[in-house]
């Protein structure tokens, strides 16, 4: 890690990969701002890691924006996502659609934008992206979380060929299964546990912070722009097979 590097931003700070990845760079000695919408979560978390807390959807950039004003930001975890719906496209609520595209898309590319220039003009700084493998090959009932994160991947890809002699580094992590929260909403009746892990042997948040924690140390001319990490037990992709039945 640069030994410049001194703050970090971390949205979606308060559970899964977020809430790991603080801790994990508050014992490297950077200052924290963690970005999240649950007051009392937030305060927890400061109070255990000494984060700064910042109370904020994120898609609320201005908010953040002005809770950053004049702090210079060397580290961007956009982390925060959400998979509100498992649904074939066609059944899709379309507020859902809106919904995923502004949190795992428009979000990121937002606060990025806002602290950036800051970035190119000090020559120096990290982006880190939280991507999916629903990002890199298709799953079932994915259609508008895939699409808002593959739009992120090449996002990205785009930021690295903008950035060319800046020093300012771009990294996606792309895990497969992790077990988190993301999918609480998704799958009915409280069924995540069941349905997603019990059994299983996923990814842990932990493990996801230890990867971006290796990645911020490697020094500043080494940019590993994209680390694809999945459960042993786990393939891409979603490749099933039904049954033809002649009408």
């Amino acid at each position: 890690m640069s030994d410049a590097y001194r703050v970090a931003v971390v949205t979606g700070a308060t559970g899964g990969i977020g809430k790991a990845i603080v801790p994990m760079l508050r014992a490297r000695g950077l200052t924290v701002y963690a970005v999240g919408r649950n007051e009392a979560q937030l305060a927890d978390l400061a109070h255990a890691t000494g984060v700064i807390p910042v109370r904020a959807d994120v898609r609320d950039t201005a908010r953040i924006a002005e809770a950053l004003a004049g702090v210079e930001v060397d580290i961007l975890v956009n982390n925060a996502g959400i998979l509100s719906t498992r649904s074939a496209f066609q059944d899709i609520d379309p507020a859902e659609i809106d919904a995923m595209i502004d949190v795992n898309l428009k979000a990121p590319m937002h606060l990025t934008r806002a602290v950036l220039p800051g970035m190119v003009a000090r020559k120096r700084g990290h982006l880190i992206y939280i991507g999916s493998s629903g990002g890199q090959a298709p799953y079932p009932n994915m259609g508008a979380y895939g699409a808002s994160k593959a739009g992120l991947s090449l996002f990205c890809d785009n930021l690295r060929c903008d950035l060319l002699g800046t020093s300012v580094r771009v990294s996606e992590i792309v895990p497969g299964r992790v077990q988190t929260d993301l999918y609480r909403s998704s799958i009915p009746d409280n069924q995540a546990k069941a349905v997603l892990y019990d059994g299983y042997r996923p990814i842990q948040p932990e493990h996801i912070a230890r990867i971006v924690g290796d990645v911020i140390a490697l020094p500043i001319y080494v940019d590993v722009a994209r680390v694809e990490v999945f459960p042993t037990d786990q393939a891409t992709g979603g490749g099933t097979m039904v049954k033809f039945e002649a009408q």
